[in-house]
């Protein structure tokens, strides 16, 4: 199977286009820090020959189909196993000082929700596993045997803004005592069990313990409050840094970090405002951008998708 006909990168256009005043010079550095199969990174390195790109991910399975896929472009490739928060320590080990570009496409990926062996799915079944880095140790089938029915209620209010989050931990306890629960069958089982008919009508009802599930095997949030000040403090000035999110939960933190970083830290009613207290930060699109209709309708990943982009305009001392 090709790799465009099992994904579509999303946004692609717009983010060639925020990131093009930046990285079509001569020299500059782009780093990709979810590489995922490479499709914004081939895209990119096609749009601009003298492009050297960074490729960080933590599935080496995505690792090595991007390096099949971007092989032509060896002599102008990195690629990186880690996770994204350890970007200024990629770089470090690079040589490489600042960059001109960084794009985030946060979340589960469509390689990762298409292996059904590795469980992201709700609808099918499958080992729970949900491990983005395949080499990592925690797994949604150790959380659900191990975790505290108190521990379990906090990740599914916390990472899955879960309304029935109690009463879903109570009956996972209750089932592991009988069997262990291995297979998100089981799970979607005591789930759907648990859940009010007039909930189930409105969606799955496991959607929401999955995604938290997810996130917590793999410390998502955790990684993107670090990644993001990471990302921004690894710009040149001029440099430009793009995020696409796919749920409330990322895009906050991003929208947090980025407002932050582009307000002015001038005490209130001071009449001038000194050059030490100008933002590091410019915002380059108004508040959170969607995907187009078009778009959409191209490409269903695209529906939820939030994008939010940055310049930086200067550098603390």
């Amino acid at each position: 199977m090709a790799h465009d006909d099992i994904h579509i990168s999303v946004n692609l256009e717009r983010t060639l286009e925020l990131l093009a005043p930046s990285v079509g010079a001569p020299g500059a550095v782009l780093v990709d820090g979810t590489l995922g199969m490479g499709g914004h990174a081939e895209a990119f390195l096609e749009r601009f020959p003298e492009l050297t790109l960074v490729g960080i991910d933590r599935d080496t399975n995505a690792l090595a189909i991007a390096g099949e896929r971007l092989a032509r472009f060896a002599d102008r490739t990195h690629f990186v196993h880690s996770t994204n928060d350890r970007i200024a320590e990629v770089l470090k080990k690079l040589g490489i000082a600042e960059v001109q570009g960084i794009l985030f496409d946060l979340g589960v990926s469509s390689l990762q929700l298409d292996d059904v062996d590795r469980g992201f799915s709700y609808s099918k079944d499958a080992p729970l596993d949900m491990r983005m880095d395949p080499t990592s140790t925690l797994t949604a089938e150790k959380i659900l045997a191990e975790y505290s029915e108190f521990e379990l209620r906090r990740i599914f209010y916390d990472y899955g803004e879960e309304k029935l989050a109690p009463r879903y931990a109570s009956k996972i306890v209750q089932r592991r005592e009988v069997e262990p629960l291995t297979r998100s069958s089981q799970l979607n089982e005591v789930i759907v069990a648990a859940t009010p008919a007039a909930v189930q009508r409105t969606g799955h009802p496991a959607k929401r313990v999955f995604q938290a599930l997810r996130i917590e095997v793999n410390q998502e949030l955790s990684v993107i409050e670090k990644a993001v000040p990471a990302a921004l403090d690894s710009l040149a000035v001029g440099g430009r840094i793009v995020v696409l999110s796919f749920q409330s939960l990322e895009d906050r933190i991003v929208k947090r970090v980025f407002a932050s970083r582009s307000t002015s830290t001038a005490p209130a009613g001071l009449p001038v405002e000194l050059p030490e207290h100008k933002p590091e930060f410019a915002l380059l699109v108004r508040g959170a951008e969607q995907a187009s209709e078009s778009e959409r309708a191209d490409n269903p990943r695209a529906t939820s998708v939030r994008l939010r982009a940055a310049e930086r305009l200067r550098r603390i001392a």
